[in-house]
């Protein structure tokens, strides 16, 4: 795969414990998740192997476990937390992470969007 290859998860449905006020931490919400991999550049060809790209499905049930284990008060946070883990546990040269929050009246959402890349 090239650097510029991109692998994506959309509308990821998590159920987690977030929010500012302590009442809306109290019971668990859907957030919706997308999630866009760059793979690191490869020089042979997959060969139509798991092992040689990114598993997304892999991907996906970390991003819940990650979701589902601790209480956050931001968004922000858990973006910043599922970024860390999939930089830390796939071989992705840079992930960005939207996070979609369905809390504010007259919204269809409100989220957040971040990008971060390996070192």
């Amino acid at each position: 795969m090239k650097r510029s290859d991109q692998i994506f998860i959309r509308g990821l449905k998590v159920c987690c414990h977030v929010g500012v006020p302590d009442e809306e931490r109290a019971v668990a919400q859907e957030l919706h998740i997308n999630v866009t991999l760059s793979p690191y550049e490869c020089e042979g060809a997959l060969n139509d192997d798991i092992n040689a790209t990114i598993d997304y499905y892999a991907v996906s049930l970390r991003v819940d476990e990650v979701a589902r284990a601790k209480s956050r008060k931001l968004i922000e946070t858990l973006a910043e937390d599922f970024a860390e883990m999939i930089l830390g546990e796939f071989a992705v040269a840079a992930v960005m992470i939207e996070i979609e929050k369905f809390i504010m009246p007259n919204t269809r959402c409100v989220g957040v969007k971040i990008t971060r890349e390996a070192l």
